[in-house]
């Protein structure tokens, strides 16, 4: 017996954001979503832009919808029960974060003490995504930085390996990146206990990229990141992303 003046509220990671989200959105077209991150990759990330979605088909995020949160309340005191592989998980998309707009944060993730940072990396994760949904909400250009590693991170995601979000991006993120970067972005993610190696079906992960909801007719639009804190965005064809991925056309 819902109504139009009831409303949803998220306590949970980004699975249970999301799925609250998409139901807030659709319902009766639409009533009031709060949203209480309680994991480190939705604290950094999910919890704000307004993004809601469900997989379906073995597809990731393939319906949903943009609709903002009334309000996101963050309490970092909540990842001290938060399991370590969770954490790190979490860590990956601060990073990402950093790769793309703020190579003082990068900073923090090779020589500072990430502990005693957690609000600082927080924050500074947020305030990046903050500006740019504020300029794109709806991705027609700039927020598509927020995508960095996702393209082959998502398809790797898709094969059901065991592999968690955040372990996925970073090692997508590896494969759009310079050599200048990989080899500091390697360090930093053996550092953080993220995966910087995986075996994993190539064929299977590209026809997964190939339904991603950021492919173009004959190719994929992607982030790439030639230096820390700075970005290109590029539509790759099907032949480039196959060289990427298996390394032959």
């Amino acid at each position: 017996r819902f109504t139009r003046t009831d409303c949803v509220i998220a306590v949970g990671g980004g699975v249970v954001g999301d799925l609250a989200g998409f139901v807030a959105a659709t319902y009766m077209r639409g009533i009031d979503f709060y949203n209480i991150p309680t994991t480190l990759l939705s604290q950094v990330d999910s919890s704000i832009g307004g993004k809601v979605a469900i997989d379906l088909g073995g597809y990731k995020n393939i319906v949903g919808a943009f609709y903002q949160p009334k309000k996101v309340l963050i309490d970092p005191e909540l990842l001290n029960s938060l399991p370590e592989r969770q954490f790190s998980n979490g860590l990956a998309e601060a990073v990402k974060m950093a790769l793309t707009s703020d190579s003082e944060l990068f900073d923090i993730f090779e020589n500072g003490n990430i502990d005693e940072s957690i609000d600082e990396i927080i924050v500074r994760s947020l305030n990046i995504k903050k500006n740019v949904v504020e300029q794109d909400e709806k991705e027609s250009g700039l927020r598509k930085i927020l995508n960095f590693g996702h393209t082959i991170g998502h398809g790797i995601e898709s094969l059901g390996l065991g592999y968690y979000h955040g372990e996925c991006v970073a090692l997508g993120m590896l494969y759009m990146c310079s050599d200048e970067v990989k080899t500091r972005l390697i360090p930093v993610l053996e550092r953080l206990n993220l995966p910087v190696t995986a075996e994993f079906d190539k064929e299977s992960a590209l026809e997964a990229i190939s339904h991603d909801k950021k492919s173009v007719n004959g190719g994929v639009s992607a982030v790439t990141v030639e230096k820390i804190g700075s970005f290109d965005m590029r539509k790759f064809t099907d032949d480039e992303l196959r060289h990427i991925v298996i390394g032959t056309k």
